[in-house]
């Protein structure tokens, strides 16, 4: 029995050792100053010499910074960790990009101030739902408008074979989903028009 107690004691303490050597990483200090609002750790730790901590993962879930700023709708952190160098277009080890959570979320000046920084339009969690398929599911007309005119493709499908347009012909006509994206395919078609000086 005390050898047993031995060697399981002796494998936790190996499953532990990862979780206890990140508390002691730059990159967990940084992720937890992000966490915590702390803009002087945060900031003293990206003007270190050659750091590159501002893309640093959580072992466990994989989000980076950027992902729990988003989390909390937190602009002024969004926009500060853009203009360090934080790449939009890292998942979380469940698939999801910042400007997913920021989709779901409503949250329109995060995916305005997202796209700006560089964040890929169709990107696509595990199930294969987009920021406008998501959208769309919300009844989001604004979302929807914002993420069509910035690029996203409403005829993109899922892994059940359904587009953001399948979904909302499917919504009707009172939700003002699929209105709202061929109002902002056109608007984006008739931009795409123009051309020389103006």
């Amino acid at each position: 029995m005390t050898r047993g107690l031995a060697i399981a004691m002796g494998t936790l303490a190996m499953l532990a050792t990862p979780l206890a050597a990140q508390r002691t990483t730059d990159g967990y200090k940084f992720i937890k100053a992000v966490r915590d609002r702390d803009g002087d750790v945060a900031t003293a730790l990206l003007n270190e010499p050659g750091s590159t901590i501002v893309n640093a993962r959580e072992i466990t879930t994989g989000e980076t910074a950027l992902h729990a700023v988003v989390q909390r709708r937190d602009l002024t952190w969004v926009r500060f960790l853009l203009q360090r160098g934080a790449n939009p277009n890292i998942a979380d080890k469940n698939g999801v990009y910042p400007l997913q959570i920021a989709a779901q979320l409503g949250f329109i000046e995060g995916v305005e101030r997202l796209i700006e920084g560089g964040a890929e339009v169709d990107v696509s969690d595990v199930t294969g739902e987009t920021p406008l398929i998501s959208a769309v599911h919300r009844r989001d007309v604004k979302m929807v408008e914002v993420l069509v005119v910035n690029g996203a493709n409403p005829d993109r499908t899922d892994n059940s074979g359904r587009s953001a347009r399948d979904y909302a012909m499917l919504l009707g006509a009172r939700a003002g989903v699929l209105e709202a994206i061929e109002e902002a395919e056109a608007s984006d078609e008739d931009e795409a028009e123009i051309y020389g000086p103006n």
